[in-house]
């Protein structure tokens, strides 16, 4: 009883169906759907698994034609598009000698990094020159193209398309996106990661990282609006110490030969040009066993989150035998 009244024969609030409108004499009016604090609060979606993609590397590395091969979680998290977490995707791209990829992302913006080989990219009206341990990022939409030169290329990229479709959204023309196409050089990648591994740290540093950037992003210190990059490394014999944020994450992994992750309490042992799913809000740490230092590509969907103020960044794990 509550309140002197029966509440035995009242249906849960969790157990209602949707409600449609009482009269539905205009269209507009009858589109409406009702749902309530008990079945439509704190939805519950499939969770996004901690998973390392490393067969779609391989044949991507063994294809001798135009493809691409994409880390795709969208059965795994009910998404009714190509997702490898719910805002990012995830693909290898490979392009035979001599033969051009188009790239029609419905994404906002891709980045690139060249695994082997090297090629050229045109977009719009730009057209500039890669080779292996570049990176670099273009505009989605219609208006690149890839062409791979006498040896042919093989290419990491991630992509903001589930974003995009999760919205029905299509990316914005040059004249007023706000990514343009930036290259990084793998000379001045090294350059500028050596800087990075000569300064100092403290005890909130998060790990020693190159992060990119751009021209448009500079104030954000995103790649992207939505992305960011980053480079990560560990020393020989060191680990980076345990640690969340609310940003899932992407890794390509590019050097660390006895080196490995933990994922919520998972190991994710690493393999060369392997992809790691880092879901959000899951603690991890990475640590490398080698001798040389470990060195990982890291996509995140952090623009959204540093946007929203909603990163959550937090260590896990006490300052000390750690980098």
């Amino acid at each position: 009883m509550t309140n002197g009244l029966d509440t035995s024969l009242k249906i849960d609030m969790a157990s209602m169906p949707v409600q449609l409108p009482a009269t539905t004499a205009e269209p507009v009016a009858a589109r409406a759907r009702f749902f309530n604090s008990g079945n439509a609060f704190n939805v519950k979606l499939p969770a996004v698994p901690a998973s390392t993609f490393r067969e779609e590397a391989a044949l991507a590395l063994a294809a001798t034609t135009t493809t691409l091969f994409a880390c795709d979680q969208s059965v795994v998290i009910a998404a009714p598009f190509a997702a490898t977490t719910p805002l990012m995707l995830a693909q290898y791209a490979a392009i035979a000698p001599g033969d051009t990829l188009p790239a029609a992302f419905a994404a906002s913006g891709v980045i690139w990094y060249v695994i082997r080989g090297s090629g050229s990219t045109k977009t719009g009206t730009e057209l500039f020159d890669w080779a292996a341990g570049d990176v670099f990022l273009t505009p989605g939409g219609p208006n690149t193209s890839l062409a791979a030169g006498p040896d042919g290329a093989v290419l990491w990229l991630v992509s903001n398309e589930p974003q995009l479709a999760f919205e029905h959204l299509v990316p914005p023309d040059a004249a007023t996106a706000a990514i343009e196409a930036v290259h990084y050089p793998a000379a001045e990648i090294a350059r500028q990661l050596q800087r990075v591994v000569e300064a100092g740290q403290n005890e909130t540093t998060s790990g020693i990282a190159l992060i990119f950037s751009s021209m448009r992003q500079e104030a954000s210190r995103n790649i992207m609006p939505s992305l960011t990059l980053s480079l990560n490394t560990v020393p020989a014999g060191e680990h980076q110490r345990l640690h969340r944020h609310n940003s899932a994450a992407i890794t390509l992994i590019l050097q660390g030969e006895s080196a490995y992750s933990m994922v919520g309490g998972l190991r994710c042992d690493w393999s060369p040009f392997a992809t790691l799913v880092t879901p959000a809000t899951e603690p991890h740490s990475h640590h490398n066993e080698g001798d040389e230092r470990a060195m990982f590509l890291i996509v995140q969907d952090g623009g959204l989150h540093y946007h929203a103020r909603t990163m959550g960044f937090s260590f896990l794990e006490a300052t000390g035998n750690g980098s």
